[in-house]
């Protein structure tokens, strides 16, 4: 069975794209925590705004956006999408001139709002794109993509940032990537796609929520996708703060690790994604969540180490990296099948709560944040290692589940 069908190639082409993008935004924020710790002398704690600002917009755009899409097309969400991140990276250009740390979390909540967005159309229109049974598969494709724009965007912060920090070097950066998403909203608003139209997008919203809420792998799924953003926005927001304590390097030195990680991650979810042809997905996640959880005790037990506390710390990315998109693959699994209480139409809102749950990332973030000013930036990594035990909790109740079948 194919994964990918011939009448789908060009528009997973053009909607992996997507994915690349939301990458690129979502790791240059993380950098932006050390660049406005120096900047602005500020706390971990304070920084954390940051990251509160960009995943909260998460949680309160997903399901507006899964209604706009239900209402109108996969396509209309994807311009919408781009429209907001590139207003939010443009507005970065007169936050530096009003110097205003206000200011610039209003401009990354635009900017996310529209990461939002393309999130929440993307990832199911990726899963609908052929069988069902390949669905998790095809998206684990499209999200290896992902980290490739996170690559391209820790080298943006890692030479336009973090060389020469200013307020100034962030918003260029951030005012040229706007330019660029406005180039790439014309190509996709002239492209030909399918709409993707929902048959019954004039149906009760009320019954497709009473369904959701009656599906308990859903459900458990969402909280799973919580704790898995909130871990990795807590290792990667502070990757660079650890490192430099570690090794005694400055931002730029530090972000060279930080880039390695993401590089481990990208090959890592590849090989997974590879593995599925051997395992099955829950098995998988299973495996990853017990050595990330290793990992992240490590980084904590290993204080004082220098290097040897650096590879524990690219461990962690190694190993969560299959986790986003399996968790998404399996939560919506079931969704809109008959026999198991599902209905056709109910994916795009069962979506949203999925992408809602990337909340995690502004409520976990700042808790590290504080652990990190009382406690130490070492032991802040017990607050990952909790969180993957949530997802090997999920594991193994999907595992339990599958077995049931």
């Amino acid at each position: 069975m194919k994964v990918i069908e011939q009448k789908y190639r060009l528009p997973f082409i053009l909607i992996t794209t997507m994915f690349l993008l939301w990458g690129l935004a979502n790791n240059m924020t993380d950098t932006l925590l050390a660049a406005f710790k120096r900047i602005m002398d500020m706390s971990d704690t304070q920084t954390s705004f940051i990251q509160m600002a960009y995943y909260g917009a998460y949680f309160f755009i997903a399901l507006p956006a899964a209604l706009y899409i239900r209402k109108h097309s996969y396509k209309s969400g994807i311009i919408l999408g781009l429209l907001l991140y590139a207003c939010g990276a443009i507005l970065f250009l007169p936050a530096a001139k009003a110097a205003s740390y206000a200011f610039y979390l209003i401009a990354i909540y635009i900017m996310a709002a529209g990461c939002s967005v393309l999130e929440t159309t993307s990832n199911p229109y990726i899963m609908s794109m052929g069988s069902p049974e390949t669905a998790t598969r095809r998206l684990n494709i499209a999200q290896s993509f992902n980290p490739i724009g996170s690559i391209t965007g820790i080298l943006m912060s890692k030479y336009f940032i973090l060389q020469d920090i200013s307020l100034y070097s962030v918003s260029g950066t951030y005012m040229s990537l706007g330019l660029v998403l406005l180039a790439i909203l014309i190509i996709m608003l002239f492209s030909h796609m399918p709409e993707g139209q929902d048959t019954d997008r004039h149906g009760q919203l009320s019954l497709t929520f009473r369904r959701l809420f009656r599906n308990k792998k859903y459900l458990y799924g969402i909280i799973a996708q919580f704790f898995y953003v909130g871990a990795q926005t807590c290792v990667w927001s502070f990757t660079i703060r650890i490192v430099m304590k570690e090794l005694n390097w400055r931002e730029s030195e530090a972000a060279t690790i930080y880039l390695i990680s993401i590089i481990a991650f990208c090959v890592s979810r590849f090989a997974f994604t590879a593995l599925m042809k051997f395992f099955s997905p829950s098995s998988l996640l299973l495996a990853a969540s017990i050595m990330s959880i290793v990992s992240s005790v490590a980084v904590v037990a290993a204080t004082g180490t220098g290097w040897l506390l650096v590879i524990f710390l690219i461990a962690v990315s190694i190993f969560m990296s299959l986790m986003f998109p399996t968790i998404y693959g399996l939560a919506l699994a079931d969704i809109e099948n008959p026999e198991k209480g599902g209905c056709a139409g109910d994916t795009k809102i069962g979506a949203s709560g999925l992408i809602m749950a990337i909340l995690g990332g502004a409520v976990l973030t700042p808790l590290q944040g504080i652990i990190s000013d009382t406690w130490g930036i070492n032991i802040s990594y017990m607050v990952p290692a909790i969180c993957f035990a949530v997802i090997l909790s999920y594991s193994l109740y999907v595992i339990r589940t599958e077995k049931r079948i």
